[in-house]
């Protein structure tokens, strides 16, 4: 099987004609095999009109060789031929075979799963929609069902939750998400201005800002021939810290507050707030918005930004270590916290999961040390954080974890650290390439965020996918809740912390 190989540290995109087009036999007789090897795994599977055949895609990571594997097979638009199913195969390409038949009619053989993956605004069968979602029936005298959404007390995304239980045992969570139609990959397609696709990428997910723009970012640096100077590619790795640190930190004040543990709760909303504020006296937002820009940014560190950065981070993290010790110390949030919400790592490798969660079952999936880019790739040689009981505390003891190690990666960097006098300002002009493919590849906190892009013989955005973690880990959070007891959701929940608009496209 011939793919295209590339890496993440490549500065220059992939002319599409390079990229072996190949018989959907032959790919699927390679990933039937090649999957069942650990150190593969999908980063992107997609298709797209391609003037009278559809066009597929897919991005494929060897996580052991550090490399990026493209090739691309191409069907009859209106061929009524059903594809066999990797699905049936690898539970883990659910996701991509569904996306897929929703949007185009593609049929799947054998597909086990073949229901709607998000309701997109350009969906071909209209008659399907968020009111008709097929949930899954169990029957029983003994068994009833607890609907939970999609309209919730909180201020969270919509999503429908249908449990089935026995009594208080949850024997199957399915989750429903699709009611907002956001549409924001159509939205980079239909506007040429490269600041307005700039804030749409900030805006994917709220809490995630600064790595959905790295990863934009990235993109088009790559579609422009841009190399990014070594000051910017220090102050985007301290930015996507800053975002992490904030991000554990204020779950684990959520998952305080959920078993009543007032202390963890309160400390934490005061360590998130320095956090996010000490991102506000960097860039004017506190979900660094604004920060992260295509060729350049408007906000280059200063001398007086670093030593405020760093006397933050410094105390942030003193503090925080207290508030760890102080929850690993607990009998009442451990009696709670162990050996609820499990997810064994076998489930995990199967179902595809990624980013924090799969680390907390002991599945290693970290872009930084696996497919490494920027800094990660030079000066900061990351060491991935792991614990391997797949339960609440170990993605929660994840986040005490990797906030330390944040703290550590930002005063490795910024201490020394000179910055330009002079650095280089975003350019929203630039001309992309003309049928070239894109990518960028960056972990999140929450894990692993894919940005695809396509452009046509024009040189101008055609096709535009994101791939955001929450993807494969909303199954994870439905199969941590099988056999427990349904108030234990809550925690299970948060202890997963997924992106509702993330997975909304």
């Amino acid at each position: 099987m011939n793919y295209y190989i590339t890496n993440n540290t490549a500065t220059q995109a992939v002319a599409i004609k390079d990229i072996p087009e190949v018989d959907y036999a032959a790919l699927y007789d390679d990933l039937k095999e090649r999957l069942k090897q650990e150190q593969y795994h999908v980063a992107h599977y997609f298709a797209t009109p391609d003037e009278n055949r559809l066009m597929f895609y897919i991005v494929l990571l060897d996580d052991k060789e550090h490399q990026i594997m493209l090739a691309r097979f191409a069907m009859e638009y209106y061929d009524d031929i059903a594809l066999p199913s990797l699905t049936a195969l690898h539970p883990a390409m659910h996701p991509y075979e569904r996306e897929i038949a929703e949007l185009y009619n593609v049929k799947f053989g054998s597909m086990p799963w073949d229901k709607p993956l998000r309701f997109s605004e350009n969906r071909r069968n209209r008659n399907s929609t968020i009111d008709n979602y097929p949930f899954y029936t169990i029957e029983g005298e003994s068994l009833h069902e607890v609907n939970v959404g999609p309209i919730h007390a909180g201020i969270i995304e919509p999503g429908a939750f249908r449990f089935i239980c026995d009594g208080e045992k949850v024997l199957h969570l399915e989750i429903a998400l699709g009611y907002q139609h956001r549409g924001v990959e159509t939205e980079f397609t239909s506007t040429d201005n490269r600041l307005r696709q700039t804030l749409l990428a900030e805006s994917i997910a709220g809490d995630s800002a600064i790595a959905h723009t790295s990863a934009f970012a990235a993109t088009i640096e790559r579609l422009t021939d841009t190399a990014v100077s070594d000051s910017l590619a220090t102050e985007r790795i301290v930015a996507l810290e800053l975002e992490r640190m904030a991000m554990h930190i204020a779950d684990t004040g959520a998952l305080s507050m959920d078993v009543g543990y007032q202390l963890g709760q309160v400390a934490c909303e005061a360590l998130r707030t320095m956090t996010i504020n000490t991102t506000q006296a960097w860039c004017g937002n506190r979900f660094g918005k604004g920060l992260i820009r295509p060729c350049g940014t408007n906000k280059p560190l200063t001398k007086e930004k670093i030593d405020m950065i760093l006397a933050n981070v410094e105390q942030i993290g003193r503090r925080y270590a207290e508030v760890s010790d102080d929850i690993k110390s607990s009998p009442t949030l451990l009696s709670r916290f162990e050996h609820c919400g499990i997810v064994p790592r076998s489930e995990m490798l199967r179902i595809g999961g990624v980013g924090m969660a799969a680390r907390a079952s002991g599945l290693v999936r970290d872009i930084r040390s696996s497919h490494p880019w920027g800094k990660y790739a030079t000066e900061t040689k990351h060491e991935s954080i792991s614990q391997h009981d797949g339960d609440v505390m170990s993605r929660l003891m994840m986040r005490c974890d990797e906030v330390q190690q944040s703290v550590a990666r930002i005063k490795s960097l910024l201490e020394g650290y000179t910055p330009e006098t002079s650095s280089a300002r975003p350019d929203y002009e630039c001309a992309l390439k003309s049928e070239h493919l894109s990518f960028g590849l960056i972990e999140g906190w929450r894990g692993e965020i894919c940005h695809v892009a396509l452009t046509n013989s024009e040189g101008k955005i055609s096709t535009y996918k994101v791939k955001e973690p929450s993807l494969h880990n909303w199954l994870a959070l439905a199969l941590a809740v099988r056999g427990e007891g349904i108030s234990d959701f809550p925690i299970c929940n948060k202890s997963f912390n997924l992106s509702y608009c993330g997975h909304d496209l």
